[in-house]
């Protein structure tokens, strides 16, 4: 099902979405050598609920946690654990939605721990920018495919690929919904984007393989070749005066 939402409605997501961007910046003092994931976690959700706000994540589907805190080759939905400690050089996802009075926002962002590596920084940069090429995309009269297409065309040229086994999707009113948003596709292909949807935008991109494989608990994907993955994703508007990205950062 695709919702298509009111002025009112998408500006309740934009309140929704600046909560989760205030937690994201706020993430990058936080994250350092020495931390645990579930560390990430407990953050994030105090965060959220400081705010007055749902850690729309727990719950779902049976999912526990507030995030999913991906580490190196994991490419989404890692589990935060009190376990695993983050260490220089690791590249470390953090993925959660919030609901703030019933509005949705869901953004993803990438954390180098401490020191970097030149593979790992320009892994993010280029993930980072083929993010923002896909929402340039993302306009009224446009399709679902133009978006994948602007997305894959320049990851590929740069060397890396596109994960194809998870993708972007509508948000709003509830937490998954369509239409569906690959980060791969032919121009001109796919649904035809109308204003007032409101969707995600994340690319995952590997250093190797496009090819995931699952760990045992059923959520947590990894590369089938132990290569570096590395995602960004924000929640747009489509409006009559371009995408409206709802999860922006403040500089």
């Amino acid at each position: 099902m695709i919702t298509l939402k009111s002025q009112r409605e998408i500006e309740a997501m934009a309140e929704s979405g600046q909560i989760l961007a205030n937690i994201h910046v706020a993430l990058r003092d936080f994250i350092k050598p020495g931390i645990t994931t579930m560390a990430i976690n407990d953050f994030v959700e105090k965060a959220i609920r400081d705010a007055g706000a749902i850690p729309e994540q727990i719950g779902f589907e049976g999912y526990e946690f507030a995030t999913c805190t991906s580490v190196n080759d994991a490419i989404c939905h890692g589990f935060p654990s009190t376990k695993e400690v983050l260490k220089d050089g690791d590249l470390v996802k953090v993925d959660t939605v919030v609901n703030y009075n019933g509005a949705m926002s869901d953004s993803c962002w990438s954390y180098i721990v401490g020191e970097s590596s030149p593979t790992v920084d320009r892994l993010k940069e280029v993930t980072k920018k083929a993010m923002y090429l896909g929402i340039e995309q993302a306009k009224v009269g446009n399709r679902i495919g133009d978006i994948g297409h602007a997305i894959q065309t320049y990851v590929e040229a740069e060397g890396f690929s596109v994960v194809r086994d998870f993708i972007g999707h509508g948000i709003g009113p509830t937490m998954h919904e369509g239409p569906a948003v690959p980060h791969y596709g032919l121009p001109g292909k796919g649904l035809r984007l109308k204003e007032g949807m409101t969707i995600t935008i994340e690319p995952m991109v590997n250093t190797g393989t496009w090819k995931s494989k699952m760990d045992k608990n059923g959520w947590t994907a990894r590369t089938q070749d132990g290569g570096i993955s590395c995602q960004f994703e924000h929640t747009i508007a489509i409006t009559s005066e371009g995408p409206k990205i709802l999860t922006l950062q403040p500089e």
